[in-house]
């Protein structure tokens, strides 16, 4: 259990360049993710504006219940063939 060998370095120095020499890209990273956590949260605490309140109001249509039709259209019937 001396040394380690060559693939074990070249792993550390891999990390060790990327942690530390990678030209801020992962500071970065981190401080647009954090940028993206506070929006969200402001977002989350703001009052709902009118364009949310209108699109919450609208009805995206009506289900009709089985064996009902609605006018201009026809009723199907799946027939299972064993």
């Amino acid at each position: 259990m001396g040394s380690f060998s060559i693939w074990h370095w070249i792993i550390v120095l891999g990390v060790g360049l990327l942690l530390f020499g990678g030209g801020g890209k992962i500071s970065g990273v981190m401080g647009d993710f954090a940028k993206g956590i506070k929006s969200f949260k402001k977002n989350m605490a703001e009052e709902p504006d009118a364009s949310m309140e209108a699109a919450a109001d609208k009805t995206k249509g009506t289900i009709s219940p089985p064996g009902t039709t609605t006018p201009g259209t026809t009723q199907t019937t799946a027939v299972h063939q064993g």
